[in-house]
């Protein structure tokens, strides 16, 4: 059975359904969004934590952040939709400062430069707004978990304007949203073949055997991308691993005071957020160490926590957290990022393959970007820029680029 499209995109997580989205906008195009999976968020979307924070260490990835932040903060708008389901949890983000207290000062004056606000809290500060957090500064020693002495006198930085969203409900309204502009999205639908022709990608083969023809096709499969790049015969100089990525969940104990922001701490190698309604707290790490776990099959591999990683991280999570109660609730999870392990940035655009488009290798940076790495593929598919489009020249994820120098190779990059 043979079909025609004039657009076709691999991949119905965040990222595919941001791209079809933003194509959607600016053009009547026929889009077709083909996945492999039986509905939405079986992919890495699904496990997000979906953090949105704005600061990075290049001001181009925070650009990126902000202007997909700032879609997110805007959500029934960017969509067009009267009542989605997804809502923005605006309680912030906290990066507790560590021994070097000049930083946090630093950083916020370059996100205020960049139209982000952030404010610099003294322990005071902090603890007037944030009362069951440690402002603590001293690391504490997980190995042997030696009675730690907290010591105060740090910097923090806080962005008011972060927070996150549940993943899966804003999947869910993207996927609304796109079809109410046409778009066709097709789960159960996996890329067996790509035909090519004269350097030139023409369509998709659904194991099914339907024949999809297109004069542009994306690759964003995620942890998939590389079976995608196979199957269009383009060699991929980058090097992009799908990698499990474990999360810790615990119940948020009684005693636990007043709000809770998304918070970031370097020093102690976690980040951490509630959910369900604040009834929870689900931890992460932010070390490079705890990213390195390539899966050699992302439809295989261990979907639940080492029981390592989640006393470790609960044990980070109490530092900061120092209620009296005891842990309830303890479980986890894992997810897959797609590691790039060049630079940890995504590789996004036009390939030396006609009509071949990328977006892959994010990194665990792919949820809050979404909404502005879906702008960057539809300005140079269709050459239009609307609103909520980013200003980021193309050129700095792009395909041919170079890797990007950075002090550091992991989450937070």
């Amino acid at each position: 059975m043979a079909d025609t499209a004039d657009i076709v995109v691999v991949g119905a997580g965040i990222i595919g359904m941001s791209i079809a989205l933003q194509l959607a906008r600016r053009t009547r195009a026929r889009i077709v969004v083909v996945d492999k999976g039986l509905g939405p968020g079986e992919g890495s979307t699904g496990a997000s934590s979906a953090v949105c924070r704005h600061r990075y260490t290049r001001t181009e990835t925070t650009t990126l952040a902000r202007d997909g932040i700032f879609a997110y903060r805007h959500w029934p708008e960017f969509l067009e939709l009267r009542d989605p389901v997804a809502r923005f949890h605006d309680h912030g983000v906290l990066w507790f400062g560590g021994l070097d207290s000049e930083w946090p000062d630093r950083e916020a004056q370059r996100l205020q430069s960049l139209g982000i606000r952030a404010a610099v809290l003294d322990d005071r500060a902090l603890a007037a707004r944030f009362p069951a957090l440690s402002a603590c500064v001293e690391p504490p020693d997980v190995a042997s978990a030696a009675p730690h002495a907290c010591r105060g006198g740090g910097r923090h930085l806080f962005e008011p304007d972060g927070g996150y969203v549940d993943p899966v409900d804003a999947l869910q309204d993207l996927i609304a949203a796109a079809r109410a502009r046409g778009v066709e999205v097709r789960f159960r639908a996996r890329v067996a073949g790509i035909p090519v022709e004269h350097g030139a990608a023409k369509g998709v083969v659904l194991a099914d055997g339907t024949r999809l023809a297109c004069a542009h096709l994306v690759n964003a499969a995620g942890p998939w991308c590389n079976a995608v790049f196979a199957l269009a015969g383009l060699p991929c100089p980058w090097p992009l691993q799908p990698t499990r990525i474990q999360m810790a969940v615990v119940d948020r104990a009684g005693d636990v005071a007043g709000d809770i922001p998304v918070c970031a701490d370097p020093t102690g190698g976690i980040y951490f957020r509630t959910q369900n309604r604040g009834q929870q707290l689900i931890v992460g790490s932010v070390r490079e160490e705890d990213e390195q776990e390539q899966v050699a099959d992302p439809d295989d591999f261990p979907t639940y926590a080492d029981d390592d990683f989640v006393r470790a991280k609960l044990y980070l999570l109490q530092h900061r957290i120092p209620t009296g109660a005891r842990p309830s609730g303890v479980r986890g999870y894992s997810g897959l990022y797609t590691m790039n392990r060049s630079d940890v940035h995504p590789v996004v655009g036009a390939t030396p393959l006609q009509g071949f488009y990328v977006a892959n290798g994010f990194s665990g940076h792919g949820f809050k970007l979404a909404p502005a790495i879906g702008s960057l593929i539809a300005q140079e598919i269709t050459g239009q820029t609307i609103g909520f489009d980013t200003s980021v020249d193309r050129r700095f994820l792009a395909f041919d680029r170079s890797p990007i120098a950075l002090p550091s190779k992991n989450v937070l990059a």
